[in-house]
């Protein structure tokens, strides 16, 4: 396992769609175990392989509750359900904060790294990670959706 280097916000990768991943074999295996591994190095609540470089559409999100770290492979959502105000930050935009509209509750269905097919009803801050990431994968980022006015930086907590 490795961590890999996250990509920033100016990288144009970022804005680019992710394919479809086809077979899911051992090279896809290590990027998912990167993936999480970067994900936890860097505190995050989730990661796009986008954000490692990767063209793929794969998500790893652990927002930190009893079920772990959740696998999702060509993820799409099948239902939204309200609406809510939330704040924002991305690893690739660090110490950057903003406030945007989410679904309240989303239905995705994908893939886990088995090749199973899941569903998954998610809420609140699940739901909002899944809405992040899977953005990710069609090359839009968190600030693109930002409500004007809220983007603020915040400088990191000296050690």
């Amino acid at each position: 396992m490795a961590i890999r280097i996250i990509r920033l916000e100016k990288d144009e990768i970022l804005r680019k769609k992710s394919r479809e991943v086809e077979v899911i074999d051992d090279k896809i295996q290590t990027l998912i175990d990167d993936m999480i591994d970067t994900m936890y190095k860097y505190n995050g609540v989730g990661l796009s392989a986008v954000q490692v470089g990767v063209l793929k559409r794969i998500v790893v999100i652990d927002i930190e509750d009893d079920t772990g770290v959740k696998v999702l492979i060509n993820p799409k959502i099948l239902k939204t359900k309200g609406e809510h105000e939330v704040e924002e930050g991305c690893l690739s935009f660090p110490n950057q904060y903003a406030k945007l509209v989410r679904p309240k509750e989303v239905t995705v269905e994908a893939l886990d790294r088995d090749g199973k097919k899941i569903i998954i009803k998610a809420k609140d801050l699940l739901a909002q990670a899944i809405c992040h990431e899977l953005d990710h994968l069609d090359g839009i980022v968190f600030t693109d959706k930002m409500i004007l006015g809220t983007l603020e930086h915040v400088e990191p907590e000296q050690k």
